[in-house]
């Protein structure tokens, strides 16, 4: 079988013999330095007899292949399936069911981003060569040491699974796995919301609650006309900038201007609308000062480093990375009074969050 799928003719033919494989390895390659949505350059895909590239620029679409990808069988085998995820969504469909060798990894006592070419060599034994990391997969034609690199992150996911299952199994977490996969299953986790854009803002602690309204239409605002234009939310505006905006509440062309690292090409197009978002959020003029954050109060502190020492040991008993049972922000807002945390949710709650809570 040949090693690039470029015809629609050997797509099928490609996607007809997938279809009865028990379980196929997938990975991906694209580009999305310059564009919001990323651009799908390879889709690598192997069984274990085959392993193939599928040049998507040459064959412009998918539509052969998506049924494979995203009915029961066979099982699909990825490394930190996330982000491939994403990108083969509006191309293929929600590719699933779904074995994340990365998340089986981190429940097998490794760490919990372990990369794809540091669990084949401490699992296999093998060595992957490093030469294409920065590869533009956009280039064509592929050399031969480019679509060999390529075929190496497909062709070990299948013995990765293998190895994973068995240790899983044998230290009875099998149902763990499960549940951490489950929350591939839905399209939802991919999608994009524009009002829940402001969440990813950092540096902003603190706000009124004028300021609150303003970062959050300030932020919708950019993810949208990112979306709409295909570029990265940082060429519409820059993170340091939105967060000038928001915490000096300019009211006039020339105040928004004034601000460093204000493009002046935004300036010109939606300086307008921006100021039109200011004076949606009613904030008063002048604006309050910003508070400045509280020094923690000792007793909470105390509280969260007791929740992190129990953390800590659990997760050395169970050979685990402590991020893997729970992350500091998870008990920060333990401590504060939170129960709507992961760590409180299913296999966690068992083994960890019952202790925490006890703690508490």
């Amino acid at each position: 079988m040949q090693h690039i799928i470029s015809t629609t003719t050997a797509l099928a033919e490609l996607a007809a013999h997938l279809e009865s494989a028990p379980a196929l390895a997938v990975d991906t390659e694209f580009l999305r330095e310059r564009t919001y949505r990323a651009e799908l350059c390879l889709v690598q895909v192997a069984t274990a007899e085959t392993a193939a590239c599928i040049d998507p620029l040459a064959l412009g679409e998918l539509t052969a292949l998506g049924p494979v990808l995203t009915a029961a069988e066979p099982l699909k085998v990825m490394h930190a399936a996330r982000q491939d995820l994403e990108v083969l969504l509006p191309s293929t469909g929600l590719v699933r069911p779904v074995f994340d060798t990365q998340v089986a990894a981190a429940l097998a006592g490794m760490p919990a981003q372990i990369g794809y070419g540091e669990l084949v060599r401490r699992a296999l034994g093998r060595e992957l060569p490093k030469g294409h990391t920065r590869t533009d997969w956009t280039c064509r034609p592929l050399s031969p040491e480019q679509i060999e690199y390529a075929l190496d992150d497909v062709r070990y996911l299948l013995p990765l699974k293998a190895h994973l299952e068995e240790t899983l199994d044998r230290l009875g977490r099998l149902s763990w796995l499960s549940q951490e996969l489950s929350s591939l299953e839905s399209e939802e986790a991919f999608s994009v919301d524009p009002e829940k854009a402001w969440q990813r803002m950092k540096g902003l602690n603190g706000l009124d609650a004028g300021r609150k309204r303003l970062v959050r239409a300030l932020c919708a605002w950019r993810e949208r006309r990112a979306m709409d234009r295909n570029r990265p939310r940082g060429w519409i505006l820059d993170d340091v900038v939105l967060r000038e905006i928001v915490l000096r509440v300019p009211r006039t062309m020339e105040a928004l201007g004034a601000i460093d690292g204000m493009p002046r090409s935004v300036l010109e197009l939606c300086g307008a609308e921006i100021l039109r978002h200011i004076e949606a959020a009613q904030i008063p003029n002048p604006a309050p000062p910003v508070q400045t954050r509280s020094r923690p109060d000792p007793s909470q502190s105390a509280l969260v480093k007791k929740l992190i020492g129990l953390n800590q040991a659990t997760a050395a008993e169970l050979n685990l990375s402590p991020e893997v049972l729970a992350t500091r922000r998870d008990l920060e807002q333990l401590a504060d009074g939170r129960r709507d945390v992961p760590v409180l949710r299913g296999w966690r709650r068992e083994v960890i969050g019952e202790r925490l809570l006890a703690a508490l």
